[in-house]
C-alpha cells in the first residue's frame, strides 16, 4: 500500500512533534485508501452539500487533529481508526438527512425509492451489517484490524502481515480465517 519506507507509527510520532511534512505524507498515503473504502457508503439520498470526498477529507483531518490521543501501535490500527471516524461521520450525515426528510425539509426530488444502500449493505443487508459490526467488536484489536483490512480494504495477506505486525502472510491468513469464523458465529 505505501510507497515510502516510513512506517505509519514513525509518521504519527513525527506529526505529534509538529512535523508538517510528515502530516502531508500521511495524508497523501491514506487519502486514496480511505476514499476507495468510502466509495458508495454514503447513500445517494443523503448526498446534498456533503459529498463522500468531502467527508473523507474531513474525517482524515479530524484524525490528524486528534493524533496526539492516538497510540500508534500498528498501521492497521490507524486505518481502523480512520474507518471508524468516517463511519461515524457517514452515520451522522444519514441521521441529519433523515431528520430533515421526516420534518418535511427535504427536497421534492428526494424520494424514499431513491434511497441507495452502500454496496456492503446491498450485499448483506442492514441487519447482517449490524451483526458484522458487533462481531468485529468482539475481536481483539489486532484481529479486528486484520479482518477490516482484508474484507473492507482488500489487502493481501502479505500487506496485512506488515500492517498488523505479524511474521508471515500465512500467520495473517490464519488470523483472518479464525477471526472471520468468530465473526460468522456471532452473526449466526
Amino acid at each position: 500500500m505505501k510507497e515510502n519506507t516510513e512506517s505509519t507509527s514513525t509518521l504519527l510520532l513525527r506529526i505529534k512533534s509538529g512535523d508538517a511534512a510528515a502530516r502531508d505524507r500521511l495524508f497523501k498515503t491514506y487519502l486514496p485508501v480511505i476514499s476507495r473504502w468510502a466509495h458508495g457508503r454514503l447513500p445517494q439520498y443523503a448526498r446534498d452539500l456533503s459529498e463522500t470526498a468531502d467527508m473523507v477529507q474531513a474525517s482524515l483531518l479530524k484524525a490528524l487533529e486528534h493524533v496526539d490521543r492516538f497510540e500508534a501501535v500498528r498501521e492497521g490500527a490507524f486505518l481502523a481508526y480512520l474507518r471508524q471516524i468516517l463511519l461515524n461521520h457517514i452515520r451522522m450525515e444519514i441521521r441529519r438527512v433523515s431528520r430533515r426528510q421526516k420534518h418535511g425539509h427535504a427536497d421534492a426530488e428526494i424520494e424514499v425509492a431513491d434511497m441507495e444502500a452502500s454496496v456492503m449493505q446491498q450485499v448483506i443487508g442492514d441487519e447482517a451489517l449490524e451483526r458484522y459490526e458487533k462481531g468485529l467488536l468482539e475481536l481483539k484489536p489486532q484481529a479486528r484490524e486484520a479482518v477490516i483490512l482484508r474484507i473492507e480494504f482488500g489487502y493481501t495477506f502479505t500487506e496485512i502481515a506488515n500492517a498488523v505486525d505479524m511474521n508471515s502472510s500465512n500467520a495473517a491468513r490464519m488470523l483472518v480465517s479464525r477471526s472471520l469464523a468468530q465473526v460468522a458465529r456471532h452473526m449466526a
